[in-house]
């Protein structure tokens, strides 16, 4: 069984250890002697037919629904193997709770990519980190003009479940989206973006408001230019036969700093009032994204960290679409993912999972993903620490304000807004204390979305990164910035997930849930349930099957 910690040691929860400390105090301590995570990156058998799991202490009786999770689970097609970790083909996965069973279930997504790798038993659709040869079929004459030929994006749409009226649909970073029926993981439509808006790709990561809209970010670009594009889908009632986009239209179009190469986003922040796009730079070269076949290059190789740029807040007016005309700046740093944004007294306060190196997007190979000994050792060493900050920006910046001061009057912060010449440069808060650092950082941040998305809040739960997947389950209480932790030598949980009780009084009343995989034996996966009030666990659903380590998801409430 695995204990629970509260920011101590496995052995000795009363004594915290002294790890040896990299040099820089914002680094983790340093690897030595880290487990190969290879078999989590193996192919796996999908299984369909619901088959049931071996409940090991108590899953609270008042969950009833789904948890869906999304990620890779097939690397590879006859004799040709994905490059990236990002590129597997994507296995949906359904724990269905009810009066305090579990059923699993998994179907390989049916995209037109996993259907044509399927019938020439090799890869024949790129993906982000590997380009599809060409033909051996074909002559050579015919193999060498194929090079020239643009590549059709993929529909290998491994990130994340999404929500768009009350329909379920599976996502990447691409313009193409699938609709799938959430009990049976079927299927169904496949959605182009570009049928109903003019973006040409849209992220994994929307936000939902309490009226039942939906907000996203794309991209568009064009003899104007290329832009950023806030996107807006109004709410619906679901249960149509199709996918149903109508309706939805582009909030505001943000002209990049460089039209040749603009900035990688994986996510995007939503307040109250505000959506708040983050130009980091992890830059895309357009030119050699156009060559990027010609020169036999990944996706992932046409993108560089470039880090004398500064990172740009664009803030948007999510009612009018309207572009503050205050540019909010800070020094080069990357997010993939935020944790929450909320405004106070004329501030806007964003929250997120922040490192200093973007490099890091490109290195999740599945070579460097399945080294052993010291390779993995170096690897993970060599990866930069993502920490949680936060950011304070003022709204109202008048013109008469002096320059060099700090804007900022709230209580409670040490993060800094000073007006400039170009703009307001911010600084941030550090979120954490030195205790973080023992966990390795943390990453796939989750709050009680429902209740306190776009609001203040106190908690927040990510995964520890001990190794270069998640290696225990954090929950940070913003009060004092306090940690709880579960962590077992071996387990690696997945992203965490909140579900609040019907009955809840306090933020942090519900569960949090997590599917734990392990490489060191077969077919020994299981859900995780923890009392998200303690931390402690109350129960598991062990599932007789391989489950590779996987992405993002959501759990579907039913009535």
């Amino acid at each position: 069984m695995c204990r629970t910690l509260s920011s101590a040691t496995m052995s000795d929860p009363t004594k915290k250890p002294e790890p040896k400390m990299a040099a820089d105090p914002k680094k983790r301590p340093l690897a030595h002697g880290l487990e190969s995570v290879a078999t989590l990156l193996t192919s796996v058998e999908e299984t369909p037919e619901p088959i049931p799991t071996v409940i090991k202490g108590n899953i609270p009786s008042w969950i009833n629904g789904s948890f869906l999770r999304n990620g890779p689970g097939k690397f590879e097609f006859g004799e040709s193997r994905f490059n990236h970790w990002f590129d597997g083909m994507a296995l949906m996965h359904r724990f269905h709770i009810c009066d305090g069973q579990v059923t699993y279930s998994s179907r390989f997504l049916r995209s037109d990519s996993y259907v044509q790798n399927l019938e020439k038993n090799r890869i024949v659709v790129s993906e982000f980190g590997t380009l599809a040869m060409p033909d051996p079929c074909k002559n050579i004459f015919a193999q060498f003009f194929s090079r020239f030929q643009i590549p059709k994006a993929t529909d290998n749409a491994g990130v994340n479940f999404v929500k768009y009226k009350g329909d379920f649909y599976v996502s990447t970073e691409t313009n193409y989206m699938r609709k799938i029926d959430p009990q049976s993981l079927e299927t169904k439509e496949k959605v182009d973006w570009t049928k109903y808006i003019a973006v040409n790709a849209a992220t994994a990561h929307p936000h939902y408001d309490r009226e039942g809209a939906t907000y996203n970010l794309g991209n568009s670009y064009g003899r104007q230019g290329y832009f950023y594009n806030i996107i807006h889908v109004p709410r619906g009632e679901g249960g149509t036969d199709g996918a149903d986009l109508n309706g939805a239209k582009i909030l505001c179009s943000i002209p990049a700093a460089s039209s040749r190469k603009p900035s990688y986003y994986h996510s995007f922040a939503l307040s109250e009032n505000y959506v708040i796009f983050i130009e980091q730079p992890i830059k895309l070269d357009l030119l050699k994204f156009m060559l990027y076949r010609v020169l036999g290059k990944g996706f992932h190789e046409v993108m560089s960290w470039e880090p004398q740029l500064e990172t740009v807040f664009h803030v948007v007016d999510r009612r009018t679409g309207q572009l503050s005309k205050t540019r909010y700046y800070t020094n080069a740093m990357f997010t993939l993912h935020q944790i929450n944004a909320y405004e106070d007294n004329g501030y806007l306060i964003m929250d997120m999972c922040c490192g200093e190196d973007g490099s890091v997007i490109g290195n999740f190979t599945l070579e460097n993903l399945k080294a052993a000994g010291e390779e993995m050792d170096k690897f993970y060493s060599s990866l930069c620490t993502i920490l949680p900050w936060r950011y304070v920006l003022p709204l109202e910046v008048k013109e008469e304000e002096p320059n060099d001061q700090n804007l900022i009057n709230l209580p409670n912060t040490t993060a800094t807004a000073m007006k400039t010449t170009t703009g307001v440069f911010c600084t941030h808060e550090n979120l954490y204390n030195h205790d973080l650092l023992e966990y390795g950082g943390l990453e796939f941040p989750q709050i009680n979305y429902t209740h306190y998305n776009a609001r203040p809040y106190r908690y927040f739960y990510a995964c520890g990164f001990g190794h270069v997947f998640g290696d225990s389950l954090l929950k940070m209480d913003l009060e004092g910035k306090k940690l709880k932790v579960w962590r077992h030598p071996g387990l690696f949980p997945s992203e965490p997930v909140f579900v609040p009780a019907p009955d809840a009084k306090d933020e942090d009343d519900g569960v949090v849930m997590s599917v734990v995989v392990t490489p060191r034996e077969r077919k020994s996966s299981f859900l995780l349930v923890l009392d998200a009030k303690t931390f402690t666990e109350l129960g598991r659903a062990e599932v007789p099957v391989d489950i590779p380590f996987g992405t993002h998801g959501l759990f579907n409430e039913m009535g």
